[in-house]
């Protein structure tokens, strides 16, 4: 059985009856545990205007982060490029790898991260199209770092602070093929959303393996599975605490985007003979049971889609229950913890 790496991919969840400073404490505490734990990675996601989420400035909670740990390498999973200026994103990348060498990730994706009108807001003041210019952004991060702007071009004298360090790695994430391609095309790390895509994984994954080109990025392809994962002992509590995840998902097909409910909240809910259809459906995503469990599930797909690595989100609402939740992922995967 092969085993991965387990890094884990944090959106800040809201809770009902919470706040979202609670919840973003409640993700140092998480990074803490993580890094001593043992697991590889910690990312941050970026989300605007959502009640359920409250991490809205992944690059603040990275320096908070990796400043509180010792081992994690810490990073965006991941800023939304359509919402900043590249330049923007080069200087305070390069000042988080200033800060802490070697521990960083700049993980970019490509949606906006919320609604039109909330994504209009973002970009109003920077003069950009309103179409998507997710390439022509990407092209000037890459540019910038390189110097590779020709003689000539109004930003070849422009260099992104601190000069004397590199952007940390780059990852694209996606949840169809277009991501797979392009971070193939660029030779860039993968990290592939399985927990919210309907894109095959494996087929997304073999072809960014099969089609990466070297690059200054980076010498050899990397793919990361994202995974939902709702681990406890015994079963039976792990659909309990799963009932969560359920009316999450659902009031988000309906366009309902609240604080995560209890599952006690989740139980109460009336639901209807298609609500419970769509759960049902939904329930492919998710990986819910004991440690053995979990693992009896995740490992085929591990192995399908070559996974370097398994990062895992997990939107328990009760903040020591998804601790434990990590804590059993931990034991499955045989992870080192440290003093």
């Amino acid at each position: 059985m092969r085993m991965v790496p387990l890094s884990i991919l944090d959106l800040s969840p809201v809770t009902s009856g919470s706040s979202g400073t609670q919840a973003l404490r409640n993700s140092l505490d998480l990074a803490e545990l993580a890094d001593r734990l043992g697991y590889t990675r910690y990312w941050l996601a970026e989300h605007h205007n959502l009640a359920s989420i409250a991490s809205a400035a992944p690059e603040i909670m990275i320096g908070q982060i990796a400043a509180n740990t010792r081992r994690l390498r810490v990073g965006s999973g991941g800023v939304m490029l359509p919402n900043h200026a590249p330049l923007m994103v080069a200087e305070r990348f390069k000042v988080l790898e200033a800060l802490f060498p070697g521990r960083i990730d700049l993980g970019i994706g490509r949606a906006p991260g919320t609604d039109p009108v909330t994504s209009m807001a973002l970009r109003m003041r920077q003069q950009g199209s309103a179409d998507d210019d997710f390439l022509e952004r990407l092209q000037e991060l890459l540019l910038l770092e390189t110097k590779g702007y020709p003689e000539g071009h109004p930003f070849r004298s422009v260099q992104a602070m601190p000069s004397d360090v590199k952007l940390p790695p780059i990852w694209l994430l996606g949840s169809s093929d277009y991501s797979s391609q392009l971070a193939a095309a660029i030779g860039a790390g993968f990290a592939f959303a399985h927990h919210f895509a309907t894109h095959d994984a494996a087929a997304a994954m073999r072809f960014y393996r099969e089609r990466f080109r070297p690059s200054a990025l980076r010498a050899r392809p990397y793919a990361i599975l994202g995974v939902a994962v709702v681990c406890a002992e015994p079963q039976e509590e792990a659909e309990r605490l799963a009932s969560t995840l359920d009316l999450n998902a659902l009031r988000r097909s309906k366009g309902e985007y609240r604080p995560l409910a209890s599952p006690q909240e989740a139980a109460a809910y009336p639901y209807a003979a298609a609500d419970r259809e769509k759960i049902v459906r939904n329930r492919a995503r998710l990986f819910v049971g004991t440690k053995q469990a979990v693992l009896d599930r995740l490992m085929p797909l591990i192995e399908t889609t070559g996974a370097d690595e398994v990062m895992v989100t997990s939107g328990i609402y009760d903040h020591a229950a998804r601790k434990r939740s990590y804590e059993l992922l931990a034991e499955a995967f045989g992870l080192t913890a440290i003093a």
